[in-house]
């Protein structure tokens, strides 16, 4: 059930076809005559001798049929390279997007820079430096602590 096959019509075979069907045409236009029946069979011999001896139509189906499957092939080729093209756009886009979407769910926000730092690491180095003698820390510490009042 699941075979397939083709059959291949010659030309010669049509016009056969065709001069059958005008004789029968004119056969019932007119009154009975008869035609002998010679000349039929003899056609239709030659006929036959004619198909059997056509070994071109399997070639020319064989033919007919790898055009249709090469040419299906580049269709399809040419459809698959379409898919690729839009894929890679695809994959571009969703990258981008979720580049994105990261950067602006991970974003750092940007750090004032600490007021008076200058003037507070002053202070702590002079205390370092001057552990025993903390005294000598007032004037940086007047100026971190004045520098602070005027930020505030």
């Amino acid at each position: 059930m699941g075979e397939s096959f083709t059959i291949q019509i010659s030309g010669n075979l049509v016009k056969q076809l065709a001069d059958d069907g005008e004789k029968s045409k004119k056969k019932t236009k007119r009154s009975k005559t008869k035609i002998p029946r010679e000349p039929q069979q003899s056609q239709t011999k030659a006929h036959q001798k004619q198909i059997s001896g056509d070994s071109e139509i399997p070639k020319l189906t064989a033919l007919v049929e790898s055009d249709a499957i090469r040419s299906a092939i580049q269709e399809s080729e040419k459809v698959l390279e379409k898919l690729q093209k839009q894929e890679e756009v695809m994959v571009q886009e969703v990258t981008q997007r979720a580049k994105d979407l990261h950067d602006k769910e991970f974003k750092l926000p940007t750090q004032k820079p600490l007021p008076c730092l200058m003037e507070k690491n002053a202070c702590f180095e002079c205390y370092k430096e001057n552990d025993k003698n903390p005294l000598k820390c007032a004037k940086a510490r007047k100026f971190w602590r004045s520098c602070r009042s005027r930020r505030r």
